[in-house]
């Protein structure tokens, strides 16, 4: 750490670094807290074998989530954003998943 210090003095960015290491981003990544976890329970659940099923049944499943779902991701965002900028910027460690 000293080294990376004495050549990017002011710019070392880790936990305990000089620049404090941001949020993490599927905290605040609608792809990664959402989208990556529903299309992989939907898409599975019709067992592609090979992967031209894979890539067919992932079209059709993004194609197939409701305006009404992605509004709802989009609102919650903005809880984790507001929650994030309450904890004074940090990592959300109790993110709360409406049902």
């Amino acid at each position: 750490m000293s080294v990376l210090r004495e050549m990017f003095p002011q710019h070392v960015i880790s936990r305990g670094g000089d620049v404090p290491w941001p949020a993490r981003s599927p905290d605040l990544s609608a792809s990664d807290y959402f989208l990556w976890g529903c299309l992989k329970s939907r898409v599975f659940n019709s067992k592609p074998r090979n992967i031209a099923e894979l890539k067919e049944s992932i079209t059709e499943e993004i194609a197939s989530i409701l305006e009404q779902m992605t509004r709802r991701v989009m609102e919650n965002l903005g809880v984790r954003l507001k929650q994030c900028l309450g904890n004074g910027v940090r990592h959300l460690s109790d993110v709360l998943f409406k049902t």
